[in-house]
């Protein structure tokens, strides 16, 4: 069996630096360090981080007086910010940097006096996060067809934003469906999406032109990771999506003479590693990455831990 491999496939560099914020806290203050929500939607990830001392909990009041707190790469409402600074908390935001900088855009659209409305998943912990970051009323669509739905008249002053684990292929018919409906509309330049959502979905277009199926390896509630299943079966190819090598279901192989394999951006490569692995238990394979564009951008810790990470 031949398993070709996506490239780029796993951790973005958000992902990246919400780890290892959450592993310099734990050197630099000690165990335990809170963190609010999954630090990055991956269970391997978070069983990881437990192991070294870090709790994860939902809300706030979980956290005792003067516990080191950690905001979540998803990012959080002002809500939340105020009652970690009511109670004094210290905080370490490990919010991805391109979340900051949809939240810093709809504040500047809604400051332009224009409605903002958010393209997004309801109920992601993103989509709460920047609905929570603007000091306003935030509109949400899910689909082109929530546009025709919207209460606002055709000239309205308007502007979106997009939730970051969508790419320009996710969100453009419903933009195109925005700039049909209002005449007075803006939004960000489509360089402001996500670069690793954008990336990994076109590295799984490719890698569908050739394979016989497709390992997603993801969590279930990882919003880019289902995503890129979902492109593998939009292209006609049966695609599964696994937490790990356990979840593999040799049945899905019957028949497959390639085998193609990426992972969401919260996944870490030892768990692409184990599906692989996996695989060698079923038969002989041989593996190959496909080229694909290459991704070195690297996010910058917060201050309290930039010298921490200076040390070897």
């Amino acid at each position: 069996m031949e398993v070709f491999l996506a490239q780029p496939r796993g951790f973005c560099a958000g992902v990246v630096r919400a780890i290892e914020i959450v592993e310099r806290a734990l050197e630099k203050y000690g165990p335990p360090v809170y963190v609010r929500h999954e630090i990055v939607h991956n269970k391997h990830v978070v069983e990881s981080l437990k192991a070294k001392g870090a709790i994860f909990v939902e809300d706030l009041f979980e956290v005792p007086a003067d516990a080191v707190t950690i905001f979540s790469a998803h990012g959080v409402a002002r809500t939340v910010e105020e009652e970690a600074a009511s109670r004094r908390l210290p905080v370490l935001d490990a919010t991805c940097p391109l979340v900051t900088k949809v939240h810093n855009q709809g504040k500047r659209y809604m400051a332009k006096g224009r409605t903002v409305i958010l393209i997004g998943h309801a109920g992601h912990p993103e989509v709460d996060g920047t609905m929570g970051q603007i000091p306003g009323p935030v509109l949400l669509v899910q689909s082109a067809a929530d546009v025709a739905a919207l209460p606002l008249p055709a000239d309205a002053r308007v502007a979106y934003i997009t939730q970051t684990t969508l790419s320009v292929d996710d969100t453009k018919d419903i933009i195109a469906a925005l700039q049909a409906r209002f005449t007075d509309i803006q939004g960000p330049d489509t360089r402001d999406i996500c670069y690793a959502t954008q990336n990994r979905q076109s590295a799984v277009r490719d890698l569908s032109k050739f394979v016989d199926v497709i390992l997603v390896v993801g969590a279930t509630n990882s919003s880019n990771s289902n995503r890129l299943r979902e492109i593998g079966t939009e292209a006609g190819i049966p695609s599964y999506l696994i937490a790990d090598g356990s979840e593999l279901n040799p049945d899905w192989l019957k028949g497959a003479k390639t085998v193609g394999i990426t992972a969401g951006a919260s996944a870490p490569e030892v768990l692409v590693d184990d599906v692989v692995a996996t695989l060698r238990r079923i038969g002989p394979v041989t593996v190959s990455v496909l080229p694909g564009r290459e991704e070195n951008i690297e996010f910058k810790l917060p201050a309290q831990l930039s010298e921490l990470a200076l040390q070897p």
